[in-house]
């Protein structure tokens, strides 16, 4: 029979922050797949763990899943971790998890922390739809294409940062985004952790006067749609865009008109005062 590869969340700071489940998983494993066997050794020997552990990261990745993937067939279990956090988050790992599918091997997700879901919990940002794009580029041009593509995005937007480019980052944004809410996250569950929160300007008098140190995560409001002039749109095509959400929606009226009118950013009574009048 094949193996089990185990997802195993670990903690991102604070040694505590770690499931039942998650040490009982690495107990009992074959083997532990990591970052830096290092940083893992620490925690499995917080924990009193004795378990052989081979390094697994974006330098070998493609070496060491065929090497992990012929020990997973042979029946063993392993568990991959990250250096903190979740694995495969803006993080190597998903190799490994895609061909152990392809291959029929069971693959088990053990939940646990993620710096970007804690930053985002305590952050009072909405969390009803938010998209989470890992590193900005390190390229100021690049960059500010992202932030130009993400404008009028009305999803709550999350990033990872890096120190030395927190000050231009926000730069950038105060120019492209405006003068949004945002929250950073800094060395969260570790003893330095700070959680700001305030306007793009405040953060950058606030970092902008002192050395800034640790991992980041910087969780930005989402934009405003602009909102259309409805006396600009074609009364014809607004009707033709109802009747095609009604038929492949299978919604009443009342409901493909409301679908319209938050597409367009519009008042609903506005928009079918307009279709009434115009029918």
């Amino acid at each position: 029979m094949s193996g089990t590869l185990y997802i195993v969340a670990t903690p991102i700071g604070n040694l505590e922050d770690i499931t039942l489940r998650a040490l009982r998983i690495l107990q009992e494993v074959d083997l532990v797949a990591c970052e830096d066997t290092r940083q893992t050794a620490r925690l499995l020997t917080h924990y009193q763990i004795r378990k052989p552990a081979t390094s697994y990261h974006e330098h070998n990745e493609t070496e060491k899943s065929r090497y992990l993937l012929e020990l997973l067939t042979e029946g063993k279990t392993i568990a991959l971790v990250s250096d903190a956090g979740t694995p495969c988050i803006s993080d190597p790992g998903y190799r490994i998890v895609r061909r152990a599918l392809e291959n029929g091997i069971q693959v088990v997700p053990i939940p646990g922390p993620c710096s970007f879901i804690a930053a985002l919990s305590a952050s009072g940002r909405p969390t009803d739809a938010f998209t989470f794009l890992g590193f900005l580029p390190a390229r100021g041009g690049a960059r500010r294409t992202l932030l130009e593509s993400l404008r009028t995005d009305s999803r709550t937007l999350i990033f990872f940062e890096s120190p030395t480019r927190l000050r231009e980052c926000l730069g950038d944004l105060l120019k492209i985004l405006g003068d949004r809410p945002v929250t950073i996250g800094r060395e969260l569950t570790k003893l330095y952790e700070e959680l700001y929160s305030g306007a793009v300007s405040g953060a950058l008098a606030h970092f902008g006067v002192r050395s800034v140190k640790g991992e980041l995560v910087l969780i930005v409001a989402k934009g405003e749609k602009p909102v259309q002039d409805l006396n600009s749109l074609d009364p014809i095509d607004l009707k033709r865009r109802v009747e095609e959400y009604m038929r492949t929606g299978n919604l009443a009226k009342n409901e493909a008109i409301k679908r319209l009118a938050q597409e367009l950013n519009v008042p609903k009574r506005n928009l079918y005062a307009l279709l009434l009048e115009k029918r």
